[in-house]
């Protein structure tokens, strides 16, 4: 193989790969500009596009969960922010809303466990705390 076919073979191999990858960056740029028009189903689609090249972008997956908050749909939505904190324990937006969907499910014990340790981990979401608390109180046992 001369030194020129083989260039040009790197060369194709290369724009593949890095084109190949700005694409994939541009799922969850494209579904979070969907998402805050409000285009859920459409967004949905591209944070999972996301997900399948990014499997570890918590993000995509905590968009997800927004999603199907909005949907009305608690199972899915715990299973996504349920991800989030597996791939990053100290996503506190993700504590915080699994911890307001676990209020919702009348769960005392898992919202109690998450609402220390989003106290524990909170940095931009701490005035939420409180909130959490009172709603916390009003699932105690009487």
């Amino acid at each position: 193989m001369t030194k020129i076919k083989y260039f040009q073979i790197i060369l194709l191999y290369s724009l593949f790969f890095v084109n190949n990858g700005i694409s994939q960056e541009n799922y969850l740029t494209e579904g979070k500009k969907l998402f805050n028009k409000q285009k859920y189903l459409e967004s949905k689609f591209k944070f999972e596009q996301d997900i399948v090249f990014n499997p570890k972008r918590e993000e995509s997956y905590l968009f997800l969960a927004k999603i199907f908050s909005n949907e009305q749909n608690d199972e899915l939505e715990e299973q996504n922010l349920n991800t989030v904190i597996l791939l990053n324990p100290k996503n506190e937006e993700a504590l915080y809303l699994l911890a307001l969907l676990k209020i919702k499910k009348s769960d005392y014990k898992e919202s109690e466990k998450l609402i220390k340790n989003f106290k524990k981990i909170c940095r931009t979401l701490c005035e939420k705390e409180p909130g959490l608390q009172t709603k916390l109180k009003s699932l105690q046992p009487k």
